[in-house]
């Protein structure tokens, strides 16, 4: 049982005794202070919760949050936060991860942690490269991208991180980008809420091997008309004076009139419109989709998995680890 937090926290609580060392101007600083702020903003008690992480930059993470916290292998976080949260389900569990860790040799946990539902966040770094390794294209880099592995340009198709979450079943999908802290501690805070699997991409610069690569689309100048929010119970509106809308058409998502914009309803069972708006950024002159796209309620994979130990041991005993050792066929040898 967790002692409860009677004095007010601040950013200083979460973060660790040890030297931040990310490339100077990396966006993972500004990821990291964001986190940290909206734990302490509300009231996050550091020794019930925990930090987990793969392998790449992103998967420093937990050595600088002051909680608790596992750096795991190449791929395999969601696996060991299944395992945190099936056995503690009362920790607050966080999944650190980037487009490589999560996507690549990844992939396949990613999908699976998705579709069971536990209740704990995922924040997956994207920078469209292999940053720790040293400028690798990764699962998310555009077709056409030149770099160390790809000198003549990449001819993989990418992923798109919200639409491989809606197609694992996510309950819960968001996109937020790391210069912006107020709009990430809102996504934090909607993904804190939900009772689920949380999963959020956040759209970070790599200053080294990727630098800029988002600029196009939320640099300050052009933001405005190159992004559009989603605001659960809000016109799907975009630019300086929100005069521009979007709708959902038989021809997939159009541009529209203000008056004819989609009011955005994430709560939908469907993922149609979720699907239909993930894949804008991939299309010409249309504005890149933030916020939360979907967010429904399902069943938590580890309130099933204890309900079921329960009934076990209710209608069996606890029993002992040495009857269920020398059950059945054994043998001694020597």
């Amino acid at each position: 049982m967790t002692e409860t937090i009677t004095k007010k926290l601040t950013r200083k609580d979460f973060q660790s005794d040890q030297e931040v060392r990310w490339c100077p101007g990396c966006g993972d600083y500004a990821i990291l202070a964001a986190v940290q702020k909206y734990m302490a903003d509300t009231g996050t008690d550091p020794a019930n919760t925990v930090f987990v992480s793969g392998i790449g930059c992103s998967s420093r993470f937990p050595y600088y949050m002051n909680t608790y916290g596992f750096h795991t292998i190449h791929g395999r976080a969601p696996a060991v936060a299944t395992g945190v949260k099936t056995a503690n389900p009362e920790l607050d569990v966080w999944l650190v991860t980037g487009d490589g860790d999560a996507l690549s040799i990844g992939g396949n946990h990613l999908a699976h942690i998705l579709r069971r539902n536990l209740n704990v966040n995922i924040l997956l770094f994207n920078n469209e490269i292999y940053g720790l390794t040293k400028g690798q294209y990764s699962p998310t880099s555009p077709v056409g991208t030149r770099k160390k592995s790809t000198p003549m340009g990449s001819i993989d198709r990418p992923f798109n991180p919200i639409s491989f979450a809606l197609g694992a079943n996510a309950t819960f999908a968001a996109r937020t980008i790391d210069i912006d802290a107020k709009h990430m501690a809102s996504i934090f805070a909607a993904a804190a809420a939900h009772k689920g699997t949380s999963f959020i991409e956040i759209m970070q610069n790599c200053v080294i091997f990727n630098k800029d690569f988002y600029n196009d689309t939320v640099s300050k100048p052009v933001r405005a008309d190159m992004t559009v929010t989603l605001t659960p119970g809000e016109k799907v509106l975009y630019g300086k004076d929100k005069d521009k809308g979007l709708k959902i058409t038989k021809d997939g998502v159009v541009k529209c009139s203000a008056e004819e914009a989609d009011v955005w309803d994430p709560t939908n069972e469907s993922a149609g419109a979720a699907f239909a708006y993930s894949y804008l950024d991939s299309q010409p002159d249309m504005p890149q989709p933030l916020g939360v796209f979907r967010a429904v309620e399902s069943t938590i994979y580890e309130e099933g998995v204890n309900a079921q130990v329960e009934d076990a041991i209710a209608k069996k005993g606890a029993g002992e680890l040495k009857d269920l050792v020398y059950a059945g066929e054994r043998w001694k040898i020597g």
